[in-house]
């Protein structure tokens, strides 16, 4: 895969594309490992403190509900902001002198 005058040294395409795993892009790589290890630490926490079965419902709950969430965040897109409807006229700050 080369081009240009630099024909030999590679060139490769897309290395500005966001990072990807199991579809997730960008940061939300990140949102979606943290929401795991949340629910792990949750898991562990309600194991010991109260049975099996309330960290395993814990780390389901956790875990899934932030995958969910991360996952609607990302089809918002990845620098989604606010999109506020509207003119807003800012006022000049030099004066006119005639």
């Amino acid at each position: 895969m080369t081009t240009g005058r630099h024909a030999g040294y590679p060139v490769y395409k897309g290395l500005q594309q966001p990072l990807v795993f199991q579809s997730f892009k960008g940061r939300y790589i990140y949102w979606a490992m943290g929401s795991v290890l949340t629910g792990f630490f949750s898991a562990v926490l309600l194991t010991v403190a109260v049975n099996f079965l309330a960290g395993f419902i814990a780390l389901l709950a956790v875990s899934m509900g932030g995958l969910l969430y991360t996952n609607s965040r990302q089809k918002k897109g990845l620098h989604a902001k606010s999109k506020s409807a509207g003119v807003y006229i800012m006022p000049s700050r030099l004066s006119r002198r005639s």
